[in-house]
């Protein structure tokens, strides 16, 4: 049977007599409409008046119908709200939620899924996919559900508390300037300019491949990163604020570059021109240029799992080594947090653990027994 409630409107639980047994409906006003939920016992009933009564002063009450919508349906229109990502943040997070998220969740209410539920999907992928993917995915999973939350869909996140797997660091490889230059040499004189931004001032390949002519001050000794190439071919800002910086570079590296100009043809008056390009001037590919320049390279030089990524973590362990101090080392980077620095991509070489070694060795040397006169 319907019920209608009394006028004027009062926050309550009304109770109906149906063949099956009772039920409770608890009304309130959300956005100029009466909202009603329904409990089979009275106490439950009473316990959500109650609640609700003091969420509307707070302006916490959420509409219940509003965490109907579909998961699916919630997805799609984080993913329309996110104008200021990058189109290739927005493609990754397309692909997690079409292939890891939507088979599961699509079709569900969004305020149905609970914390068991999201813990049982993390679960689910354990095993199955290295713990950084994993942590990649449920970032995205996390970040819909804030967003829901947020915007009154959902009253309470359910990603609360999640154990997630614990992210193993890389194991990076240590090279010396042997080994780089053999692996120079193997790059030859177009890219091996590359290698050098990478392993000297830590530049990632989308900023190396991304660097124009304008870009490097040859008067003022420094290199500007300021945008990086994408997959897609176009240039765009660096994903964080950290990204961007000048750095000084040293004067022989400037001069390999300048080499690397003058053999192109290219001046000052071709500043938006890229500064390594394919064999028909068009911007590099990333999956094409490792494929046919930087593994047959890595492989001629014996160094044939060397990722171009890991000369970041040369430079880091080299700026660390050489005493530089964190703050400097972060900028040089282009990390946002120095806890990134030295977490993700310092080791200590064999050289500087002798060093700390020796140090603190000669800090607890014991002393001459036989001055102290002691037995």
């Amino acid at each position: 049977m319907a019920f209608r409630y009394p006028t004027p409107f009062r926050l309550a639980a009304c109770e109906r007599m149906l063949a099956g047994g009772n039920r409770y409906d608890v009304g309130t006003r959300i956005g100029g409409h009466v909202v009603t939920k329904t409990f089979k016992r009275r106490r439950d009933a009473d316990a959500f008046a109650s609640t609700v009564e003091a969420d509307k002063p707070r302006g916490v009450v959420v509409d219940p119908r509003r965490s109907r919508t579909s998961f699916a349906s919630v997805a799609d229109s984080w993913i329309a709200a996110r104008t200021a990502k990058r189109p290739s943040s927005i493609a990754r997070d397309s692909a997690i939620i079409e292939h890891h998220l939507r088979p599961l969740f699509g079709s569900r209410s969004i305020g149905t899924i609970t914390r068991a539920d999201i813990q049982s999907l993390v679960d689910s992928w354990s095993g199955k996919q290295a713990p950084s993917t994993i942590s990649r995915q449920y970032s995205c999973l996390r970040a819909i559900c804030t967003w829901a939350e947020t915007a009154d869909i959902i009253m309470r996140n359910p990603c609360r508390s999640i154990r997630l797997p614990q992210v193993r660091l890389v194991d990076r490889p240590t090279l010396t300037v042997e080994q780089l230059e053999q692996l120079a040499y193997a790059l030859g004189p177009g890219h091996a300019p590359m290698m050098r931004l990478g392993v000297v001032l830590g530049l990632r390949w989308a900023e190396t491949a991304g660097l124009s002519v304008d870009r490097i001050a040859f008067g003022g000794g420094t290199v500007t990163v300021d945008r990086q190439l994408a997959r897609t071919g176009s240039l765009e800002v660096p994903k964080s604020a950290a990204g961007t910086r000048t750095l000084a570079c040293p004067a022989w590296l400037l001069d390999e570059l300048a080499r690397l100009l003058a053999r192109r043809g290219l001046t000052v008056v071709n500043g938006d021109s890229l500064r390594f390009v394919t064999a028909g001037g068009e911007p590099l590919d990333y999956t094409n240029w490792r494929r046919r320049i930087w593994s047959p390279a890595c492989a001629e030089a014996k160094l044939p799992r060397l990722r171009f990524h890991d000369l970041r973590s040369l430079a880091a362990t080299a700026l660390v080594v050489a005493g530089v101090d964190v703050k400097t080392a972060q900028t040089r980077l282009g990390h946002s947090s120095p806890h990134v620095t030295l977490a993700l991509y310092a080791r200590a070489t064999a050289a500087a653990d002798r060093k700390a070694a020796e140090a603190v060795g000669e800090v607890f040397r014991p002393l001459d027994r036989r001055a102290m006169d002691l037995p």
